[in-house]
């Protein structure tokens, strides 16, 4: 009995495996698709439990500095280059972090049920025919392989959204203009698409607000992408939102400032930057997951260039864990879950177990 119990699990193991095999190979079958940006954190990440959109990205960059990103990053299933040549980033079947602060139709974290594909070029300028073909076969394959409607392949300004800011009170749609030239009706039927979604499910059951009428337009109304890429001043097309501001002093807020790729570039994992959480927690670059750096809270404090000294007893004082430095005004004293400046602490109070962190030299 318990033999067969065993067989029987054992195939389904195997069952299984060549079934992950078969949609990791069926696309790259009939496309020839390369594994050079194959990114190591596949192993980080879950099966998807389903499909129901594919995502369309464009880079605004070119191929050169945005394929290692989406490597390093695992920021989508697929990318395509000007040659319209098409990388594995991400196992199609495992979640990638593509789609950020999204939403569509109600179901918010679009990645959990998504494929995405970036394709080098900008969200208001033409691609190459090279490209269009390659992207047209790509996705055809992908909708047979999880049969998704044409009107489920949108692109990420369809499912961004943006929470309140000085710009906007309430949660809205137009966080980005990501891919959005994928959204017009003479783009689509060249990739194969005959049916487009015609309004924003979210909007229209007031889950969010329009926070860009011009991208609205190009959505679900006629507009054109690139008229509205080259529309003259004249035509007053508002500008994005300028960049976040950069830290005032000895450390950077993750929100305020931006995000941790905008504060500290390509060092979000070195060990000498440091994440202090609104609950008080704390971690360093060489301690946190490619997941979690792209969904730290907001608020959350960044320190860079620092090293972390303690715990303060009374037979380990501040100026002998960091020497002079412990009254500066950039080392950090992480009491009651508030960095509290070396200059502005009274050392009469300090509690035991206060951790501290301090600049390298």
């Amino acid at each position: 009995m318990f033999d067969r119990i065993n067989r029987i699990l054992r195939i389904n193991r195997i069952a299984f495996a060549l079934g992950f095999w078969f949609c990791a190979t069926a696309v790259s079958a009939a496309l020839n698709i390369s594994n050079a940006y194959y990114s190591p954190r596949n192993k980080e990440r879950s099966v998807r439990k389903e499909t129901q959109l594919i995502i369309l990205h464009t880079t605004e960059a070119p191929s050169k500095s945005a394929l290692p990103k989406l490597r390093d990053m695992g920021e989508c299933h697929y990318c395509l280059d000007e040659a319209g040549r098409v990388y594995r980033i991400i196992d199609s079947r495992r979640v990638a972090f593509h789609s950020g602060r999204s939403m569509w139709n109600g179901k918010s974290d679009v990645d959990n049920f998504s494929v995405g594909i970036e394709v080098c070029g900008y969200h208001n300028k033409p691609l190459s025919p090279t490209q269009m073909r390659a992207l047209a076969e790509l996705i055809g394959e992908l909708r047979r392989m999880y049969k998704i409607p044409d009107y489920n392949v949108l692109a990420h300004s369809h499912v961004a959204y943006g929470i309140p800011n000085k710009w906007q009170t309430k949660n809205h749609r137009g966080r980005k203009r990501c891919g959005m030239l994928f959204a017009m009706p003479s783009i689509r039927a060249q990739l194969g698409l005959k049916l487009r979604p015609l309004k924003d499910p979210d909007v229209a059951a007031k889950r969010l607000v329009i926070g860009d009428p011009e991208l609205a337009q190009v959505l679900y109304g006629a507009l054109s992408a690139f008229q509205l890429g080259a529309a003259a001043p004249q035509a007053q097309v508002p500008l994005p939102p300028p960049p976040p501001p950069k830290p005032t002093g000895p450390y950077a807020t993750i929100g305020v400032n931006g995000t941790a790729r905008d504060i500290v570039g390509v060092a979000v994992w070195s060990p000498s930057v440091f994440y202090i959480y609104p609950d008080g927690k704390y971690k360093s670059g060489d301690q946190i997951t490619a997941e979690e750096v792209l969904k730290l809270p907001y608020g959350t404090k960044v320190l860079q260039g620092y090293a972390i000294g303690g715990p303060v007893l009374a037979s380990s004082p501040p100026s002998a864990i960091c020497g002079n430095r412990w009254r500066a005004s950039t080392t950090f004293y992480l009491i009651s879950g508030t960095l509290t400046p070396g200059d502005k602490v009274d050392d009469k109070k300090i509690p035991a177990g206060t951790m501290l962190f301090f600049k390298k030299n």
